[in-house]
């Protein structure tokens, strides 16, 4: 008797402040390897975002309305507790540079250390990989349109 592999859930973990086409990118990507992704939208009480939380939630919804393989969550702990809670045992990471290849890897021993979960690294296609929240945040403070850097959720259907 054949017993079933658990689902393949990963936890995408960022402050997503905005979420990107960048973003979007590695989730669609994952979502080759993984059955479902938690988008994890890290909630720190001492930093106010640029944008609120429940707006950067909300947008992440719209993107994936429709899409039952893709949850976002807001959490106010470590990430590693965040996945437990949400039965990932992956964490699912972008990296667009060598700086971040070694900050994720660091990152990766620590959270394995911590939990024994794995952290899975997709690097960013050529064209997003001068994409970042910190980026478009700086272009929007200089009233440049940043539609481009952000993605389209798809139209609304009417009932």
């Amino acid at each position: 008797m054949n017993n079933p592999r658990p689902p393949r859930i990963a936890l995408f973990a960022g402050s997503f402040d905005p979420f990107t086409i960048g973003h979007q990118s590695i989730v669609d990507r994952g979502l080759e390897i993984f059955d479902r992704i938690v988008i994890g939208i890290g909630v720190n009480a001492g930093k106010k975002g640029w944008l609120p939380v429940e707006e950067r939630k909300n947008s992440i919804e719209r993107i994936y309305t429709g899409n039952n393989r893709v949850k976002v969550i807001e959490f106010d702990c470590l990430t590693t507790e965040a996945a437990r809670r949400e039965e990932a045992r992956f964490l699912l990471r972008g990296v667009r540079s060598a700086a971040d290849f070694e900050y994720e890897r660091t990152l990766a021993d620590i959270n394995r250390n911590l939990s024994g979960i794995e952290t899975v690294l997709i690097y960013a296609l050529p064209c997003y990989a001068s994409v970042s929240s910190s980026v478009v945040r700086e272009l929007a403070s200089y009233g440049a349109d940043i539609r481009p850097y952000l993605p389209v959720p798809p139209p609304h259907k009417e009932e």
